[in-house]
């Protein structure tokens, strides 16, 4: 959530950020006034506090008609600080509640407009001309089931659409995704993490996927416990309710884990092979630094993940996501988008968003320093989400006979395999 002070003080701004969101302005002006409703209830409450103080203290000295009178004006009391005291209660509720519906401020420096709209920063690696190289290239699924890497099949036999087995050199290929990934990121100084994959409510609310992302999350009602669709979440409420010292700043988090996803709003879309999935692995980078540190920290999770592409010797690009397309909290995010020969196009592979203090403020963890405790920032950023690296490695490194050169970070791995054979071999 954002910090109320900011939106009594600079209301404008914050209906900017909603417009270039795309997203409701009308809700900061309720919540402007659920705001002042809530302040000028409690005023109210704490004054009727103070007189019915004041008059219980004269009471016992009081006699006869004076008493009496006193008495009455206490019952009388009594029922207005309940009131008051209610009153107070239903504008605080509503005002988190309004609160918990707005989304992160958007950078100024985020590109305004819907998913189309963002911006190319950079390229880098060089495309391959299957063409003058003598062949068209195959897509994943058909490499997959050439090299007995990738069985759909079977995996909507006993799981339904968009589930899928990795078997022999495919199942060998994610582990080796996962633990070289590990292997950079600890080598960056991150702590690496093995985190649950269900969580209570408040832990996935607090990092702002039950409003516009809930359609996309599996909940279980019986036990109240949400499938993650991020080791994100787990990551930020780590530290949920806690108070760090600034001294142990920045703290970096690398975690794996499964996760999940309705996939809501994508039926036709991305419906062959693996691309798009309502179960997959993935090893996310989290980051808890102090508030004026999180731009550049955005830096870094972006060269991290720059350097673990640039290490697949894949072709990607690094985009500015526009306004539009931001999570609700997200400040900014920049994408990373590897070539896939057989769309012709760039596609996502990584993702990295400062969310500012947005998320430790919904989940009470703050800072230290000194006698100050304030909010934090949180950062998280993917390092590899791995069917979907998976798709861009055996596309990109195909070879005309249906084998598959394996990208030399991932070799030590792989046994020092340097080529995935056809199971025909």
């Amino acid at each position: 959530m954002i910090d109320l002070r900011l939106l009594r003080e600079d209301p404008d701004r914050v209906r900017a950020s909603q417009r270039a969101r795309g997203e409701d302005v009308a809700l900061v002006d309720a919540l402007l006034s659920a705001d002042e409703r809530r302040r000028s209830s409690g005023v109210r409450f704490d004054e009727l506090r103070a007189e019915q103080k004041g008059l219980g203290k004269l009471i016992p000295k009081a006699t006869g008609d004076e008493k009496a009178e006193l008495l009455k004006k206490a019952s009388q009391l009594a029922a207005d600080v309940k009131a008051a005291d209610a009153e107070r209660d239903a504008a605080d509720a509503e005002t988190q509640e309004l609160l918990l519906k707005l989304g992160n401020l958007v950078h100024p420096d985020v590109p305004v407009g819907g998913e189309e709209d963002f911006v190319t920063l950079e390229t880098h690696g060089t495309i391959r001309d299957f063409g003058a190289e003598g062949f068209e290239p195959k897509d994943h699924l058909e490499l997959g089931q050439i090299l007995g890497a990738i069985d759909v099949e079977r995996g909507a036999k006993v799981s339904g659409s968009r589930f899928y087995f990795l078997t022999g050199v495919g199942a060998l290929l994610e582990l080796a995704l996962v633990n070289a990934a590990m292997a950079q990121a600890t080598a960056a100084g991150f702590t690496p993490m093995l985190t649950p994959a269900l969580v209570r409510p408040q832990s996935m609310a607090g990092t702002g996927f039950l409003g516009q992302a809930a359609q996309d999350i599996y909940h279980l009602p019986n036990d109240d416990l949400y499938l993650v669709g991020t080791s994100e979440v787990p990551l930020a409420a780590y530290h949920m309710d806690e108070i760090l010292d600034t001294d142990r700043l920045p703290l970096r988090y690398a975690g794996f884990s499964p996760c999940f996803r309705r996939e809501a709003g994508s039926h036709g879309k991305d419906t062959r092979g693996i691309f798009r999935v309502h179960q997959f692995d993935k090893v996310e980078m989290f980051s808890y630094v102090a508030p004026e540190d999180s731009q550049a920290e955005h830096q870094r999770l972006l060269e991290w993940e720059k350097q673990w592409l640039t290490s697949l010797e894949l072709p990607f690009r690094v985009i500015d996501v526009a306004s539009g397309d931001l999570g609700s909290s997200a400040s900014r995010k920049f994408d990373c988008e590897a070539w896939i020969p057989t769309q012709g196009k760039y596609r996502e592979l990584t993702s990295t968003s400062d969310c500012t203090e947005f998320q430790s403020r919904r989940l009470s963890i703050r800072v230290r320093e000194g006698k100050t405790v304030r909010p934090l920032a949180t950062l998280n950023g993917t390092l590899c989400a791995v069917p979907r690296t998976i798709v861009a490695i055996l596309e990109n490194h195909q070879q005309a006979d249906g084998s598959v050169r394996v990208p030399e970070v991932l070799r030590p791995y792989l046994g020092g395999r340097e080529v995935l054979e056809p199971l025909a071999k």
